[in-house]
């Protein structure tokens, strides 16, 4: 079947990251199995949706696919169904899952039935190919002369998007795999370590493809966050607004501050102004790990104005400012 994966995502040739990420975010949950229970196809555009996702956001599957067509991902290629594919493999948050289709076929025959001769016939020499990335895997140095091609890497590579706190604390998620032969279904967990940042990789060893020989590679999942409402970061600092009653900005007191480890009481100094930051050290973002750091978090103060005085408030006001 012949896709055009610009159409599934609905968006045009030219679309960036930040557009194919928002189109695909939006069908994945339109699509989503939680979201049509029984409702077979829902489900496939969930798995298209997916697997153009997969391609697209991929910068040489990209360029494969804009110069090649699906044809270069359909497994219609020499060899299809034989020893070391990969089927489809599934994973996702929870219940919901994304499809992605990868081919375990011998590097040279899957170039050959791509390219027919371009390489040479038989055992003569063959141009050079490298750098290319292709099925999730990189080709190390490509094509040499006079033999048979170097191994294709078994590792793939997908996404998880995770909230905000669940990438600065650290959680726990659970993803499912599809065994390649599809009579199977394995669960794992991904411990997300506290403090990952946009765009790193999670490696679970041997739940790659599987080559001929029977060599596992790697799944390797990139961590997209999704933003918080009320939290920014830059690097391990956070930065976040609160609200401090009017007199104690006026007067200075206490005043309780979020964190993302609970509330803590802090000093207001007399007199702040909105917009004034206060800084408390190490309760920004806390990393794990051999060399574990500490950020701190930065508080906006802004004045909550007082609404609904009462006569005795709004007299004592009154004198205060005919005071100035």
């Amino acid at each position: 079947m012949k896709k055009d994966l610009y159409q599934v995502l609905g968006v045009d040739r030219t679309a960036d990251d930040k557009k194919l990420k928002s189109a695909y975010r939006k069908l994945a949950k339109k699509y989503h199995p939680d979201a049509n229970p029984g409702d077979k196809e829902a489900e496939q555009k969930f798995k298209d949706v997916g697997e153009a996702y997969a391609i697209l956001s991929d910068p040489e599957k990209r360029k494969l696919y804009d110069q090649f067509g699906y044809a270069a991902f359909d497994g219609s290629g020499a060899g299809h169904g034989g020893a070391g594919q990969g089927g489809y493999q599934y994973y996702g948050n929870g219940n919901g899952y994304q499809s992605f289709h990868f081919s375990g076929e011998d590097a040279e025959d899957l170039f050959r039935s791509m390219f027919g001769d371009m390489f040479g016939g038989g055992g003569g020499r063959r141009s050079g190919f490298s750098g290319s990335s292709f099925f999730g895997g990189d080709f190390g140095r490509g094509f040499g002369t006079g033999g048979a091609a170097r191994e294709q890497s078994l590792d793939v590579t997908s996404s998880l998007t995770v909230s905000f706190r669940e990438a600065a604390l650290g959680s726990t998620k659970r993803i499912q795999l599809q065994s390649p032969d599809g009579k199977g279904v394995s669960t794992l967990e991904i411990k997300i370590p506290a403090g990952i940042e946009e765009g790193k990789k999670i490696r679970l060893r041997g739940k790659g493809m599987i080559g001929a020989n029977g060599k596992k590679g790697d799944l390797l999942i990139e961590i997209h966050i999704d933003p918080d409402s009320e939290y920014t970061r830059d690097g391990l600092d956070l930065y976040v607004a609160a609200q401090v009653p009017y007199h104690v900005a006026v007067l200075g007191g206490e005043a309780k501050l979020p964190t993302l480890y609970g509330p803590v009481t802090c000093k207001i100094p007399a007199g702040i102004q909105p917009g004034n930051k206060i800084r408390l050290r190490e309760k920004g973002i806390q990393t794990t790990g051999r060399n574990p750091k500490k950020g701190d978090e930065y508080v906006e103060i802004r004045v909550a104005v007082p609404r609904n005085l009462s006569p005795q408030a709004k007299k004592k006001l009154e004198e205060y400012a005919a005071l100035l």
